[in-house]
């Protein structure tokens, strides 16, 4: 032990925290003849495959973990030489491997073909391989998940030391088959911290996630992290797990300061990961992880950095007595007087800083909510006047239209009037000229005198034949509303219809237009006194007309069926009644 060197002394101790506290002249052999390489050393003595003098401890079961070795071949000085001897043991180990492998080569092609079979008939096939160092090559279920391996790891250290973590959340694990002391320790401990009783034992209150996630809250909430690692093969970890993890002050401490607690076993992958990361040689080991400015030369450049996650400080090795490395007494002492009078200071300023831009950041979130708010309330009244001005719009649209369309619906009513009153005053002048003066005068003894008051209150008197009709009295009254501007001379010599060329032909066109005579004429014929409509009729002689057979008066009423007020006194009628 004297001529090794310190990194020499490093790597025998790891290889003695794998096997079990194997003697060290064995283990100095097996280095040196592995030019000091721990991982072949681990496989020649969980293989069982040592030949030396010295007789070696059985094999022991190590459960499966990665070992990174890359710190100790970095930092430690340059490997003495082998001499003929390891020479010679490297030679005879080459020759026994090969031998072996074509030896064992039959019997994995059988077992292979085996289990093949019993796979096929869904039959267990039992795993029957050596235990080694590689994660693939274990006796223990690894969990894949790093949450599930320490919530087991956790169960595990609760089921051991009979305490329950501080929170009273944790649900308790089922007893084991043949578990005794444990299982009832964690009932009556448990029923004690619910009731309040001095008595129960309790655990930090342990994270049940990997060790990115107890990273990522350090550096998130600016937390102090403590990493607990362990190996069951280790001798101290037992004591260590009863004495130090369930010490009432040490819990206190870490829950007070607001530790995030992480363990776990370093057979499982994530333990181990972290175990190379934190550069642990010795187990049990604790770690207190948090953030740090980081180290810089340049002062200006020195504020303005970022902190980094830190190592604060490591422990590892014994856990009794109180002055051990991991003992509950030694952890607090640091922790009290060292470790958070150095640190809390610039956690609780990094603290202060990250709440502070947690506010500002939810406070510049409100404000681009209250931004969005506004901005989309004044887009909402910006299209809700855009809405009612078109709106508003499209209805002054469609009343313009609607106006138009009443407009030259009205146009064309009045050219339709424009056009019927035309026709109508042609044929007015057709019968002035044509039809009244081929009536002829009629004879005094049989003459019908009648007086006609037209709407202008003028008076005219036409006497006429007993065997006229009324279709003659109407053409009369209707030619005398034609106005006095319109000459005689130039009134049409032929009627507007081709085929009416007398009364007879006038009748018969009246009776074929579809509207009703009385709208054609455009007028009415009444009695003076007492008032009584005459009807126009087709080929009606005036003498079959009550009240004209001996004269009379009658009245020219238009469309409003109304005549002008008359007088009731005879004189003013002037003329007399005739008769035989």
């Amino acid at each position: 032990m004297d001529q090794l060197e310190p990194s020499q002394v490093e790597i025998l101790g790891q290889l003695q925290a794998i096997s079990g506290g194997a003697d060290a002249d064995v283990m100095i052999s097996v280095l040196a003849s592995v030019e000091w390489d721990i991982q072949k050393a681990a496989e020649l003595i969980l293989d069982g495959d040592i030949s030396h003098n010295n007789p070696a401890p059985p094999p022991v079961e190590v459960e499966a973990f990665e070992v990174d070795d890359s710190l100790v071949s970095v930092n430690s000085p340059r490997r003495p030489r082998r001499d003929s001897r390891s020479h010679g043991v490297a030679r005879t180990r080459t020759f026994w491997d090969t031998f072996v492998s074509i030896f064992t080569l039959p019997i994995h092609f059988l077992s292979s073909l085996l289990r093949f079979a019993l796979g096929t008939l869904r039959i267990p096939f039992p795993s029957l391989h050596f235990t080694g160092i590689s994660p693939y090559r274990t006796a223990r279920p690894i969990a894949s998940d790093p949450r599930s391996a320490a919530d087991r790891w956790i169960r595990a250290v609760e089921e051991e030391t009979g305490a329950v973590c501080v929170n009273g959340s944790r649900s308790l694990p089922a007893i084991a088959s043949g578990a005794q002391a444990g299982p009832s320790t964690i009932r009556r401990n448990t029923y004690a911290a619910e009731n309040g009783e001095d008595n129960a034992k309790t655990l930090p209150q342990f994270f049940s996630g990997s060790y990115e996630e107890v990273l990522d809250i350090c550096q998130r909430d600016a937390r102090i992290a403590c990493i607990i690692l362990v190996s069951d093969e280790h001798d101290d970890v037992p004591e260590f797990k009863r004495s130090t993890l369930t010490d009432p002050t040490l819990v206190k401490t870490l829950c007070e300061n607001s530790f995030v607690v992480w363990g776990g076993d370093v057979r499982d992958r994530d333990a181990w990961s972290a175990a190379q990361k934190l550069q642990a040689t010795t187990y049990p080991f604790v770690a207190f992880l948090a953030l740090q400015p980081r180290r810089n030369h340049l002062s200006s450049s020195h504020s303005n950095s970022s902190p980094v996650l830190t190592t604060l400080s490591r422990h590892q090795g014994r856990s009794v007595p109180d002055t051990a490395p991991t003992s509950a007494h030694s952890l607090v002492e640091h922790l009290e007087q060292q470790l958070l009078p150095r640190v809390t200071p610039f956690l609780t300023r990094h603290r202060t800083m990250i709440q502070e831009r947690e506010r500002d950041r939810i406070l510049r979130e409100e404000q681009d909510r209250a931004f969005k708010d506004s901005a989309r309330r004044d887009r909402e009244r910006q299209e809700s006047r855009e809405n009612a001005k078109r709106e508003e719009t499209e209805r002054l649209i469609k009343e313009q239209q609607e106006i138009r369309e009443r407009e030259e619906r009205q146009r064309l009513e009045q050219e339709r009037q424009e056009k019927k009153k035309e026709v109508r005053m042609d044929w007015r002048r057709w019968m002035r000229s044509s039809l009244i003066p081929s009536m002829g005068p009629a004879t005094t003894g049989s003459a019908v005198r009648i007086a006609v008051r037209l709407p202008n209150n003028e008076r005219v008197v036409r006497v006429f034949s007993p065997m006229s009709t009324l279709t003659a009295l109407y053409a009369f009254a209707d030619s005398k509303l034609i106005p006095t501007d319109i000459l005689l001379s130039d009134d049409p010599k032929h009627a507007p219809a081709t085929d009416v060329n007398d009364l007879r032909g006038l009748e018969a066109y009246i009776g074929q237009q579809p509207e009703h005579s009385d709208a054609w004429w455009g007028f009415k014929l009444a009695l003076a006194y007492p008032r009584r409509e005459i009807k126009w009729e087709a080929a009606k002689c005036l003498r079959d007309v009550d009240g004209l057979q001996d004269g009379s008066q009658v009245v020219v009423e238009l469309g409003s069926g109304k005549a002008r007020p008359q007088s009731n006194d005879a004189s003013d009628d002037e003329y007399d009644t005739e008769s035989d």
